[in-house]
């Protein structure tokens, strides 16, 4: 039998992957298995922000939003291809009411009556005065107040509005960054196993002893610590894969987005306040489209059945109709998308008021288990880090950090330097057109000279299956990013689905499973 490996990790979303690479780059061996597709759930519905949590203010969580805007900085240099600042508008409204029950709002009401429901202008100044300054901004741009009346910012929007502050945050390529970590877990050492099920993992004297199946059937494999990091399954993970009991709960909430045809010819993002207390944030999205988002309700199904319902969609249109003056319908919307996130159970009354901050439960009677409960995209490296020290005193001269600000694969370029990416491209491969180009910069950065290769022309990169999507590129996103349907080329590897009819997607699918095949039998 092989020699076990130190670290068996289940699930193969941001935390799963994140601390996969963490380990492996300590020298640790590793092994992670995935049910499905990497971010396959969670991980590629989120509303694709690294921020800090503007509205965690409220509910006090000072350390959580500190951590997070941090971390934007650090993670902005290791990956300036798929995450870039943004500028968000927040719009005050002169005769909105929220109907707020957050701890902010509550001791507003008490102190000033004549207040209540309605977040005042000077403590909106304040929260982005905290935002501005907890987290040592060194790359993105403070908060300054923006004239609605004159400037693009505000020609989307209702006359009412006429003033907003604007203040920074960045986006990210939610799946994207999962297969990036991924892999740049696997250049270090890492087994990455995808279409992988754990069906049971028990203890066997000092090592963990864990079964998994896939389409070959079911083998073993032993480890020296387990991490539970099933994500909305993580309880599901304790109790039927593992059988333990775990005094420690998650609660299961929905965030379901839509995208409409583009609404406005600005690159800034809005922030809207909802007269519920909640918000809302419109994004540009893939160039040609807006993405709006997201809700909080509590789901009690299983997590792949997560969609955004007919009365969240509407939630949504409602939403943002308050703030846009063209109003949007249902015809305006191309798709709609719902994650599940796993937030750990503190006994809010609400899933708006519960926390995002996460939990690491160590386990140790007998060979080590270490379960993730909760956490957000932005922390994810930092939950990475606080879970190897958890695991540390098991292994013996683990060494330290070692991943702030350290590149993921495509990301060896300078934070101000994705234009020159571009030019470079366009320079090099002069058949490529500018959106073409972009399209491969933001999603593989230095990478997509290796997609590219030699080519002097777009014959030279094989069957195009539309929308820029060419053989070459499928080939890599097969052979180096674990790819193995279309819709995990479309809708994970890229957001290509935006833009391919469902007769150009079959055809792409057919042509993957040929080429699986052709492969499979040369080996």
């Amino acid at each position: 039998m092989s020699e076990p490996f130190d670290l068996f990790i289940i699930g193969g979303g941001i935390n799963g992957t994140g601390i996969a690479r963490d380990a492996a780059g300590r020298g640790l061996s590793v092994c992670l298995a995935e049910k499905a597709d990497l971010a396959g759930a969670t991980s590629s519905a989120s509303t694709k922000l690294f921020h800090g949590g503007l509205r965690y203010l409220e509910f006090f969580e000072f350390d959580l939003v500190k951590k997070a805007l941090v971390e934007r900085e650090t993670l902005l240099r290791a990956m300036p291809h798929i995450s870039w600042p943004m500028r968000f508008v927040l719009p005050l409204s002169p005769d909105m009411r929220f109907e707020s029950s957050t701890p902010t709002s509550r001791m507003l009401n008490t102190v000033m009556p004549w207040m209540k429901g309605r977040r005042p202008n000077w403590l909106i100044r304040l929260g982005l005065f905290l935002y501005d300054n907890l987290g040592g901004r060194e790359i993105l741009p403070g908060t300054r107040s923006v004239d609605l009346t004159n400037g693009p910012e505000g020609a989307p929007l209702k006359p009412k509005f006429r003033q907003a502050y604007e203040y920074s945050d960045c986006w990210v390529q939610d799946s994207r960054l999962v297969v990036l970590n991924a892999r740049d877990a696997q250049a270090r050492g890492a087994t990455i196993l995808t279409r992988t099920g754990v069906t049971s993992a028990a203890r066997d004297g000092d090592l963990w002893r864990i079964t998994v199946e896939d389409d070959s059937g079911t083998r073993e494999y032993r480890a020296k610590a387990l991490v539970n990091a099933g994500g909305p399954w993580v309880a599901d993970v304790v109790a039927n894969v593992v059988r333990m009991n775990s005094s420690e709960k998650i609660r299961l909430v929905r965030g379901s987005h839509i995208v409409t045809q583009k609404l406005y010819d600005h690159d800034k993002c809005y922030f809207f306040q909802g007269s519920d207390g909640r918000i809302i944030f419109a994004i540009p999205y893939e160039t040609d489209f807006t993405l709006i988002g997201t809700t909080d309700q509590e789901h009690t199904d299983d997590p792949r059945n997560a969609h955004c319902t007919d009365a969240e969609r509407d939630y949504l249109i409602d939403f943002a109709n308050q703030y846009f003056e063209r109003e949007i319908t249902a015809d305006d919307i191309v798709w709609t998308y719902s994650g599940v996130r796993p937030l750990y159970d503190d006994g809010a009354k609400s899933a708006t008021a519960a926390t995002r901050d996460y939990v690491l439960s160590l386990e140790t009677d007998g060979a080590p288990l270490l379960s993730v409960f909760g956490g957000k995209i932005t922390t994810y490296r930092k939950l990475s880090e606080q879970a190897m020290a958890k695991l540390a005193p098991h292994f013996d001269g683990l060494p330290g950090n070692w991943t702030a600000g350290v590149a993921l694969p495509g990301g060896d370029f300078p934070v101000r330097g994705f234009e020159e990416l571009v030019e470079g491209l366009l320079r090099d491969y002069p058949f490529l057109t500018p959106p073409w180009a972009r399209r491969l910069a933001r999603n593989y950065g230095t990478e997509a000279r290796e997609i590219l290769g030699s080519a002097e022309d777009a014959a030279a990169l094989g069957r195009d299956f539309g929308a820029t999507l060419t053989e070459a590129e499928v080939r890599f996103l097969m052979e180096k990013e674990y790819a193995r349907t279309a819709e995990d080329v479309v809708w994970r590897r890229s957001k290509l689905g935006l833009r391919l009819s469902a007769e150009e997607i079959a055809a792409l699918d057919g042509w993957m499973q040929t080429a699986r095949s052709e492969q499979a039998a040369a080996e």
